[in-house]
């Protein structure tokens, strides 16, 4: 218990975040839906009650996948974080089918609900606190990824970067921002309705809210499936291999496999160099490439191994800002 404890410490601090926020929220818009019987209404509720599960499945899964490797489990439990995300996303897509068989029933037999005042006020009140998690979600990307960005830097800058993020970060960011847009929506469909007497516009609302949940949960679905899976980070071999290739002694690159494992990176490398050198100089050429890619972000594991120059240059990198990432200082 005290480890699984001391794990909880370690777990990415934007989903419990998040989770903490969501609960709040879920039970204020309970409390209105029930006391309003507002459709939109309806729809936050279901959606706050997804994220806030959702984001305490993740904090918990992205605690584990910290969890040292063990001699059952050699490879380490990074991918743990993977495997909770995809679990926490069928939560989230039972929850939007319910938002919008919800939306289509009130289409299909509009009824008029109380309790506006209320509604709008809980709302207003989600929106403001949604959109703050949001901000430091967009705040901790660009924090994963060193960059300093303005004030507005997190909710414009950051999207440029979220596919580098790691994915409880990414699943927080994507989520709260589906739920500003969401309860931005609703507020203004419940306007529309009580102003104008349409009230098919809740519904309508509520089936949008009801389908950006879905694209949430498509889109973390693959992005985590593939994480499961084992997937090469392109951006960061190409980056790997051109930082490995500035090193005078390595003649060529044999190898190189940049694999995701949850929040991190295991690079196995093979570099050519010249048969000549001497074992202890080709042990500080180790010990120099190993120091610099783990000195990369994200990378927690590197194996190197040496091979004789063949005298063929056979690797192929380019230098590309959109592929060459910021070396740490």
């Amino acid at each position: 218990m005290s480890e699984f404890l001391k794990l909880l410490k370690g777990g990415n601090k934007s989903s419990l975040t998040a989770a903490i926020v969501n609960t709040i929220i879920a039970i204020i818009k309970t409390g209105a839906f029930f006391f309003t019987g507002n459709v939109a209404m309806f729809a936050e509720m279901m959606h706050s009650i997804g994220d806030a599960a959702n984001q305490f499945f993740v904090y918990i899964g992205s605690a584990l996948s910290k969890k040292a490797p063990t001699p059952r489990f050699p490879n380490g439990f990074g991918r743990l974080i993977n495997l909770v995300c995809l679990g926490a996303v069928l939560i989230v897509g039972i929850l939007s089918y319910e938002t919008i068989k919800e939306g289509w029933h009130q289409i299909q037999h509009p009824t008029t609900s109380t309790g506006v005042a209320i509604s709008l006020t809980v709302l207003g009140l989600g929106i403001l606190l949604e959109s703050a998690v949001f901000y430091k979600a967009g705040k901790e990307i660009l924090h994963e990824n060193g960059i300093k960005g303005s004030f507005l830097g997190p909710i414009t800058t950051s999207f440029a970067y979220i596919n580098r993020a790691k994915p409880a970060t990414k699943l927080v960011f994507m989520e709260d921002l589906v739920a500003t847009s969401g309860g931005i929506l609703a507020f203004t469909a419940i306007l529309i309705s009580h102003y104008t007497g349409f009230l098919q516009a809740e519904g309508i609302a509520s089936i949008i809210i009801g389908l950006m949940m879905f694209y949430v949960v498509g889109k973390v679905f693959l992005d985590n499936a593939r994480g499961a899976l084992g997937e090469t980070d392109e951006q960061m071999l190409v980056h790997i291999a051109h930082i490995v290739s500035e090193n005078i002694h390595v003649k060529d690159i044999k190898e190189l496999e940049v694999i995701k494992e949850g929040e991190f990176l295991h690079v196995n490398l093979v570099v050519e160099i010249d048969p000549t050198l001497l074992f202890a100089e080709v042990d500080d050429i180790h010990d120099v490439l190993k120091e610099l890619i783990l000195n990369q972000q994200s990378v927690t594991d590197v194996t190197i191994a040496f091979d004789e120059d063949d005298g063929i240059k056979k690797w192929k990198h380019h230098k590309d800002k959109k592929t060459t990432l910021k070396t740490p200082d």
